[in-house]
This record gives C-alpha cells, structure tokens and sequence, in this order.
C-alpha cells in the first residue's frame, strides 16, 4: 500500500467495505440476536428438528420473505435518503409497518430500528438528526449506509450476509446444532445470496411484497408459546 509521510492511503472502496462489515455485524447492540424470526416456533412446531430442515428453512425465508420484501426495502430507502426524499422515507416506512403480520414482527422492526437510530447517534450523529420521527428497521438500515458510498447492491450483500450469520445462530441455539453444522448452514446461505440480491434490485413498489403465511402463522403461535429462548 502507498505511503506518505509513514501514513497509509486507504483505497477508495475499503472504507465503504468496512463500514458496511461494521453496520451488518451481529454484534452490533441493536438486539438482532434476541430475535428467530420464527425459526423457534418452526423447531417447537417440529417442522426443523434437523441441519438439513434449518437449512432449507432459512434459504426459503432467504428467498421469499428477504428477496422480496426487506432487501427491495432498503434500496428504495437508500435511493430516498441520499435523494434526501423524505416523503418517500414516511412511505416506505408506514408500508412496512402495515405489512408486518403480527405484534412480534411488528415490534421487531420498530424496536431494532429504534435501536439502530440510537447507535447513530454515537458514530453518525449526523444521519441520526435526520429522523423526524421513529423509522423501522430496513428505513434505518439504509440511512446507516448512507454516509458510506456504499453501491445498493453491496449494501443488500453486507445486510443479508449480517441476517445469514444472525440467523444460523438462532439456529445454532433453538435446534440445536454444533458450530460446524451451522457453518454449513452458513456457507449455504452465502452462496445464494447473491442472486437473493440481484432479484431484489429488480423489485419496484408494485412487485414488493410481504406474503409469508406460514412464518405468520408461526410467530402468532410463538407469541403464547410456553417456553422461549427469542422474541420472535
């Protein structure tokens, strides 16, 4: 790497490329890791009980609820805060509360964007003072990435890889599986999601959409379920 004056020059790119690894982490203090998604209901219900049955279960939601509905979401969200549309944010936001099917869904997205917002503050008061009101979590995820010049389709890549990770965890714990196993699991997820992200690139208003009836039917049932591990 070049030098000047014994300080290296960053490429272009990696600052975007770290900030994204940083705002996709698991490990950030938003409460991804307290969520499945459904995913212990599906375990409680018997329906995964397997590597194999986790597996198929989060490509599905991988390709039918993400594709579909959270990814094309955060796009348009990008395209709205860097055009500084904040109509269009109000919109996008009010559509994903209305969509989401049930109370534990519903708090999910309005509580990890609730959380999100207040990290910005500390590392992005800037973006932070945006908000006007409350957003959801995909609209807060895409104002995250903003100040990083991120392209839409690598910001989708980091998002969904971060959901990926979170998600073979859950799965690690509410099966459960060894560490290896969820490895694979992971390694499975990584190789679809790049063409998850390209169909959700091509996902207008009129094509979004949030029909997932078993993981409804799923998350209902988790909400009264006797024992839990997540909260959802």
């Amino acid at each position: 790497m070049a030098r000047i004056t014994g300080t290296p020059i960053m490429p272009a790119a990696e600052p975007a490329l770290l900030a994204l690894f940083w705002i996709a982490s698991p490990a950030l203090p938003i409460g991804s890791f307290s969520y499945s998604e459904g995913l212990e209901a599906a375990v409680h219900a018997g329906l995964v009980h397997t590597e194999a049955h986790a597996a198929d279960w989060l490509a599905a939601q991988l390709h039918l609820s993400l594709a579909r509905f959270e990814l094309p979401v955060i796009a348009a969200a990008l395209a709205a805060w860097r055009a500084n549309d904040l109509e269009r944010i109000d919109e996008l936001d009010a559509w994903v509360r209305r969509t989401r099917e049930t109370s534990e869904t519903r708090q999910q997205s309005e509580q990890m964007g609730r959380s999100l917002v207040e990290w910005l503050k500390t590392v992005q008061p800037e973006a932070a003072a945006r908000v006007r009101q409350p957003v959801t979590y995909p609209v807060a995820w895409a104002l995250a990435v903003v100040g990083s010049g991120a392209t839409a389709r690598d910001a989708l890549l980091a998002c969904a890889f971060g959901w990926a990770e979170n998600m073979m965890q859950a799965a690690v714990k509410a099966v459960p599986l060894g560490q290896s196993a969820g490895q694979r699991i992971l390694a499975r997820l990584a190789g679809e999601i790049p063409a998850v992200v390209d169909h959700a690139l091509g996902v207008d208003d009129d094509g979004r959409q949030a029909f997932a009836p078993m993981l409804a039917i799923l998350s209902a049932r988790h909400e009264t379920q006797y024992s839990r591990l997540f909260r959802s």
